[in-house]
């Protein structure tokens, strides 16, 4: 990915994204941290948290628009790659936390402790090196999309029956880490972490420092994005899209482009989940309910699928008005409201918020054009007649 290329791929749109998400990742931050407690323009802490979880959200929600505005498939369970590069770095964390645990174990994490383990099992080791956690946050995942997208595609398995499928999974691995003998902490999940390379997850400094590296993976997310897109890869994309069986027609191998793409999202969601946890201080298996990967396809739809920066912003602007509607009386309808929000969308902005103004700025623009060339053909034509 050459510097020339992520130039070419960006548009004034974009640019613009970039730059909002960059001065918010700057100035939030120094904010929270520089000015003093009660002032106008000072951000609280427990607000650099709470967007910073809107932006992990962003990084899942790029994550479904690139497979599913730009390839066509519509997963229904991109929230188990989300949760498993969660508890990849929710291990990490609680390998940190040493002594300092309510049973004082220096190996075992309490929750093991409690259920008598009588050691550490061996896909627990290497969980104490950041290195490796962070290794394991894309390779898990990684792995897991790889093989399921194999066997999936492989077998042609495409439209509703591949959103089905993909619901199923991340209800199985629910299932699985709920389960006290599965060596995750079961229905309570992992929690109760102290330190993150040294530094104290609750400092305010460690909130602010994690709320910038969330902006920069957003950042990192979107260029790869937009450099996939923008390429001849995207454009093999979008026919398959289109046309998958005139893709495959014209030598394609469809299949191995769905594969890429697929793992390349589910990279993209562990990344995202990774950066989640430490600023929410906890992972369990509810990351894994199917209602949590329908509501980001939710998000995707509603900001716009296929322009990245709306399933962006939809993510940003549907989780804020969950937070807004479940603090009051709504709360017990705010699932009713999500529904119905989804259906209006569907109904009267087909093309989600941003597509809509996209296709409406392009459409004023071609009446633009259109009227002036109409007024230039009207000044010329008398030149021609003398």
């Amino acid at each position: 990915m050459t510097p020339h290329m992520l130039t070419r791929s960006l548009d004034r749109g974009a640019t613009m994204f970039l730059a909002i998400v960059a001065a918010c990742g700057i100035l939030i931050p120094l904010s929270n941290l520089l000015l003093p407690a009660g002032s106008f323009f000072q951000v609280p802490t427990y607000l650099v948290a709470l967007w910073g979880k809107y932006v992990c959200y962003a990084i899942l929600a790029l994550s479904i628009d690139l497979i599913w505005g730009y390839c066509g498939i519509l997963s229904l369970g991109h929230g188990a790659f989300f949760a498993l590069g969660g508890y990849a770095m929710g291990m990490y964390l609680m390998r940190q936390i040493g002594t300092r645990g309510v049973y004082g174990n220096p190996i075992l994490p309490d929750f093991m402790v409690f259920l008598n383990y009588p050691k550490l099992p061996w896909y627990w080791h290497g969980f104490d090196m950041f290195w490796f956690a962070a290794l394991m946050v894309l390779l898990v995942p990684g792995l897991l999309a790889f093989c399921f997208g194999w066997l999936a595609f492989r077998s042609r398995v495409t439209g509703v029956y591949l959103s089905i499928i993909t619901q199923a999974m991340t209800y199985a691995l629910l299932l699985a880490f709920f389960r006290n003998d599965f060596g995750f902490g079961g229905n309570n999940g992992l929690t109760d972490f102290k330190d993150i390379l040294g530094f104290n997850v609750q400092a305010e400094g460690t909130r602010a420092a994690l709320f910038m590296l969330s902006c920069l993976g957003l950042i990192v997310s979107f260029l790869i994005c937009r450099a996939v897109v923008s390429s001849k890869l995207g454009k093999v994309l979008i026919a398959i899209r289109d046309a998958e069986s005139r893709s495959r027609f014209f030598g394609y191998r469809v299949e191995s482009y769905k594969l890429f793409v697929f793992t390349l999202s589910a990279c993209m969601a562990g990344v995202a989940g990774a950066l989640y946890v430490p600023q929410v201080g906890i992972i369990n298996p509810s990351e894994f309910a199917p209602g949590n990967s329908i509501e980001a396809v939710i998000w995707v739809a509603v900001g716009g699928r296929g322009t990245l920066v709306g399933a962006a912003l939809g993510a940003v602007v549907v989780n804020y008005a969950k937070t807004f509607f479940t603090s009051g009386v709504l709360a017990p309808y705010w699932l009713f409201m999500l529904g119905a929000l989804f259906i209006l969308v569907t109904l009267l902005l087909p093309k989600g918020i941003v597509g809509t103004f996209n296709a409406w700025r392009e459409s004023s623009s071609e009446k633009r054009a259109a009227a002036s060339a109409a007024a230039e053909g009207g000044i010329t034509e008398p030149n021609m007649a003398e």
